[in-house]
């Protein structure tokens, strides 16, 4: 996946780059500090992703975007601006996030890892094809979790299952759980469909994980898990879906 920078500031624009270096495996192919230099760029050159800046020259970030959007393959867009009263707009113009200047570690590394997920699952659905009895992937898929100030780096498949709590998402594995600052809808699109499934409006579970199913009222289950402790129900809406991925007899 590539990307362009989009920054008139040094600073901000050698610091983004590190982050998405750091926290990604996206590849910055080109810096820009004028809007206009970005427009006749894009003319003859494409580019998956654009880190935009709204305060630049001679196009401002907004207006540039709105250009953009009329193209017809639209990359992914990402404000970075220190200015909170463009979002509404921003988000009128289908931008992917908006990022608060200075940066916040905790909350791009998470962005990224959610971009790279759309970005792979709108350009490679081949990469997500895996057998939904056992929930093995055709290659490993790395997420980053966020627990308290650090981001720790996992393979998808060392989580067992997420939780809605308000406005974060908790994820669990065998020996921690992490706050992701998004809700479970959101996180659910970093991760690969064939292995997870969305039991219930709370819950998020991986299927590779699951022990037991235990039939439960109104013919609804509960589902335990390897190492866990934890019980997650089967919501009603969901029970033939979930038959059709475990494999149960009607």
């Amino acid at each position: 996946m590539n990307a362009i920078i989009v920054e008139d500031e040094q600073l901000a624009r050698e610091e983004l780059a590190y982050l998405i270096q750091t926290y990604s495996s996206i590849k910055v192919t080109n810096c820009f500090e004028d809007g206009l230099d970005v427009l006749k760029f894009l003319q003859d050159h494409e580019t998956d992703a654009i880190f935009l800046d709204i305060n630049i020259p001679s196009l401002d970030g907004m207006l540039l975007a709105g250009n953009i959007s009329k193209f017809k393959r639209k990359p992914y867009i990402i404000f970075t601006t220190a200015y909170k009263e463009h979002a509404a707009k921003a988000f009128e113009l289908e931008a992917f996030d908006y990022i608060l200047k200075p940066y916040d570690e905790a909350r791009i590394a998470p962005m990224l890892t959610k971009l790279e997920a759309v970005f792979k699952r709108d350009h490679c659905p081949t990469d997500k094809r895996s057998s939904a009895g056992n929930g093995a992937m055709s290659t490993p898929v790395r997420i980053n979790l966020r627990q308290d100030e650090r981001i720790i780096v996992k393979e998808v498949n060392a989580i067992y299952y997420a939780e809605a709590r308000e406005k974060v998402t908790l994820v669990y594995t065998n020996d921690a759980h992490y706050t992701m600052p998004m809700s479970l809808s959101e996180f659910q699109q970093m991760v690969p469909d064939s292995l997870f499934f969305r039991c219930h409006r709370s819950y998020l579970v991986n299927l590779s994980k699951i022990r037991e199913i235990v039939p439960w009222f109104n013919q609804t289950y509960l589902v335990r898990l390897n190492d866990l402790n934890a019980e997650l129900p089967v919501s009603r809406s969901k029970v033939k879906a979930f038959r059709e991925r475990m494999h149960l007899n009607h």
